[in-house]
Formats: C-alpha cells, sequence, structure tokens
C-alpha cells in the first residue's frame, strides 16, 4: 500500500505556542534559510493528538525507506521529544508534562481564530498562546542527518496564554493610576 499526503497529516487538538515564528520567517543559525516556525507543547493527557502523531510518524518512516537505501537508520532522529527528559523543566516550566516537537515552512502558514477568520495582526498568534496546527510528516536525509520532520502547514488560534519568555502585555503592565507629571519640579536637579 502507498503512502499519501493524507498518512502522514495530522491536525492536533489543543496546544501550547512556543517559539513562535508565524508571521515573519526566521532562521535558526545563520547561513540557513529562514523559515516559519512554532514548537508545539502537547500535554501528554492528549492521547488522541498523540496517536495521530505517531501514526504520522510511522507512516513517514515507511515512505523513507526509499531515501535510507530500503531500511530504517538505527539513529533515526524522531520529532516528538519529552520536555520532562530532554528539556531543562526548572529553566523552561512549561515544557513538564509535555512532548514538544518543532515544525517549520519555507511558505507562511494560514493563520485563523476559532471562526477560521484570517488573523493578520502578528501580535495576535505569540509564544504562550493556544491553538491548533495542521502538520505533515516527512522523511529526511540531509548532511549525514537521517530522520523525521515536521512540516507546518496550517494555525488556528483557540485561546490566549501567559506570554512565554518573560513577555508581558501592555495592559498588564500599566494600571489605571496616572502619574500627574504636569509640575513644576525639575526633578534632574
Amino acid at each position: 500500500m502507498a503512502i499519501t499526503n493524507k498518512d502522514t497529516k495530522v491536525v492536533t487538538g489543543k496546544v501550547r505556542f512556543s517559539y513562535c515564528h508565524v508571521f515573519k520567517p526566521q532562521a535558526m543559525e545563520d547561513g540557513q534559510d529562514p523559515k516559519y516556525s512554532v514548537c508545539l507543547l502537547i500535554k501528554k493527557s492528549d492521547k488522541e493528538t498523540l496517536r495521530k502523531i505517531q501514526a504520522a510518524v510511522n507512516a513517514a518512516i515507511e515512505a523513507g525507506k526509499s531515501k535510507w537505501g530500503g531500511k530504517i537508520p538505527p539513529n533515526l532522529k524522531k520529532p516528538l521529544r519529552d520536555g520532562d527528559t530532554e528539556k531543562d523543566t526548572d529553566a523552561y516550566p512549561e515544557y513538564a508534562g509535555h512532548y514538544f516537537l518543532n515544525c517549520t515552512s519555507k511558505q507562511k502558514p494560514g493563520i485563523v481564530d476559532q471562526d477560521r477568520n484570517e488573523i493578520l495582526d502578528s501580535t495576535e498568534v505569540y509564544s504562550g498562546c493556544y491553538g491548533r496546527v495542521s502538520l505533515n510528516f516527512y522523511a529526511y536525509d540531509a548532511k549525514g542527518n537521517k530522520g523525521v520532520a515536521a512540516g507546518l502547514n496550517n494555525i488556528q488560534k483557540l485561546a490566549d496564554g501567559e506570554y512565554l519568555g518573560g513577555r508581558s502585555s501592555a495592559s498588564d503592565d500599566f494600571d489605571d493610576d496616572i502619574v500627574d507629571i504636569s509640575g513644576d519640579d525639575d526633578f534632574l536637579n
């Protein structure tokens, strides 16, 4: 049976976004092509999303055998990683209790809200908010590395969340108290 795009495509359940670069592509390292990307934090309790990802990864592995000389390499890199064991959860507490995977694309993903209206404001989708993502898993063989990667297709924002990376919103930073600076006092003297 031939592996099709349908076999390697996944639409996730509700996930959290981290390292979100979906409005402007960014190069991960100097000299690399800029790509749109987002890291997905998937709760370990989301068994349905995890099951779909595993099935799609397995289909991509089957399809990739032709790239790898007809067999599965022993050091095959897989996209789904364990946040409890592969991240310092003291430094990155949001990864605790989650699996994570990075997905990228050279093309800008479609980005919509809950009602499937296009989101154009780049401040609306950020590291820390929640949504669903359409992914396609594929095999690669590049520079001696063999594995399965996740291609980013589209994003649906579902809910706001606490910013990751220490950023806060302007409305959270400023309260209703207005400081009166109209006085004649010269505060520099």
